[in-house]
């Protein structure tokens, strides 16, 4: 019979005690507890079903977390109001002004949505504590299909369509009372995710064209509460993405590349690498969460949806007895 020696070409550690930081594949034997062990492969991500909406919809917006949600405004304008507990979706307050194609940021008892279409481009902003909407401070600039990062008190509004022919780069900040400018983008884009927060924002991805055909793009930005300076590029060109998570631990999922697709690539802040696909293809609706824990919700396949889809990200790699050892 072969011996490992023989088979991986080194013998196994001998220590007394273990790696503080052991690599995938790695075997040792632990002197001190007489014990063989190897670090195990990392586990993948993968999605599942999540309880369903109670209104189908897309062009809605989403913030929060995988097991405190929220989902507002969408098709038809409307002024609805979801929250998720992890496992079902229930009816919150309306907004004061129902719209399509807004900015969201913030929690479920904390949110936070601006612009949109209404019908027409509006600057209006709305906060929620949980129960209510209550008028915010009007965004500079009028605009839908914009990305949100941060909180109530300290948004991100990026890029977005100021009059249904004209792309923006223009970035605002929220202070929990009002807008004032940020740093542009380096390129004006609509309709892509964003994450992370005020002083550290992540836009990926979206269109570049305010006309048809549109202009997919894969490119990434970071924001420093200053300026913004480019990421890594997307493994798939896309707009109506759903995203969620950090500047430097970012989900983006779905969207559309000219058809629906269900691709999931995670952001480790330098680089984009492909995970698990969602179970079903679709644009145009809501994100939240982290890049570990995140959620999907509404938006459009070849119809409006209700389902909903979580994500249980990679686990770390595990050290593990060798069985019989």
């Amino acid at each position: 019979m072969s011996t490992y020696y023989q088979i991986f070409g080194g013998k196994v550690n001998v220590v007394s005690a273990d790696p503080s930081n052991p690599i995938e594949g790695q075997i040792w034997y632990n002197t001190t507890t007489e014990i063989l062990k190897y670090r195990a492969a990392t586990t993948a991500g993968a999605w599942a079903a999540g309880g369903n909406m109670g209104t189908a919809r897309s062009l809605l917006a989403g913030c929060g977390t995988q097991t405190a949600g929220l989902g507002f405004g969408g098709s038809s304008y409307t002024a609805a109001t979801e929250e998720y507990n992890g496992t079902s979706w229930t009816a919150g307050g309306n907004m004061g002004d129902g719209r399509r194609s807004l900015g969201a940021c913030g929690t479920q008892t904390a949110g936070l949505g601006f612009g949109g279409y209404s019908p027409g481009v509006v600057n209006g902003t709305e906060e929620y504590d949980g129960t209510s909407w209550t008028t915010g401070g009007n965004l500079g600039t009028t605009r839908f299909v914009v990305a949100g990062a941060g909180t109530q008190t300290a948004g991100l509004a990026a890029g977005g369509n100021t009059n249904t022919t004209t792309i923006t780069s223009a970035t605002e900040e929220y202070d929990g009372t009002s807008w004032t400018a940020g740093g542009s983008l380096g390129t004006g884009r609509q309709d892509m995710p964003g994450a992370g927060t005020q002083t550290a924002g992540l836009v990926s991805g979206g269109n570049t064209s305010a006309s048809a055909p549109a202009v997919y793009s894969t490119a990434s930005e970071e924001y420093n509460g200053t300026s913004w300076t480019a990421g890594g590029n997307m493994n798939t060109a896309r707009d109506g993405s759903g995203g969620a998570g950090t500047q430097t631990l970012a989900l983006v999922f779905g969207g559309t590349t000219g058809s629906v697709t269900a691709a999931t690539e995670e952001y480790n802040g330098t680089s984009w690498t492909n995970s698990t696909s969602m179970t079903t293809a679709r644009r145009s609706f809501g994100g939240a969460g982290t890049q570990t824990a995140g959620l999907g919700f509404g938006g459009y396949t070849t119809t409006n949806v209700a389902n909903t889809e979580e994500f249980t990200g990679a686990g770390d790699p595990v050290t593990r007895t060798v069985t019989g050892a």
